[in-house]
């Protein structure tokens, strides 16, 4: 189990169960027109996707730049959610 995390394989699989929704909400909005559009949808995962790859960074022993990379690239995705929110 220790391999797992360490290697960064534990953050891959939360990654592929966070695609794999992703794409079943787009396939549910394109038939039934309900849910999120994928806009939406987007900007409500990417945050979340790039602190699950700065963790993954972390993980893997990788740059302390990359971590911090990963981490901004979060922030920005998430003010731009909420922009778009507060601001229609």
């Amino acid at each position: 189990m220790t391999e797992f995390f360490t290697s960064g394989r534990v953050v891959d699989l939360v990654l592929a169960f966070v695609l794999m929704e992703a794409a079943l909400l787009y396939v549910l909005y394109r038939r039934t027109g309900r849910g999120l559009a994928p806009a939406v949808l987007l900007r409500l995962l990417v945050p979340g996707a790039c602190l699950l790859l700065a963790l993954r960074a972390a993980l893997t022993d990788a740059s302390w730049m990359l971590v911090a990379l990963w981490l901004l690239l979060s922030l920005v995705a998430h003010l731009a959610d909420l922009r778009q929110r507060w601001f229609g």
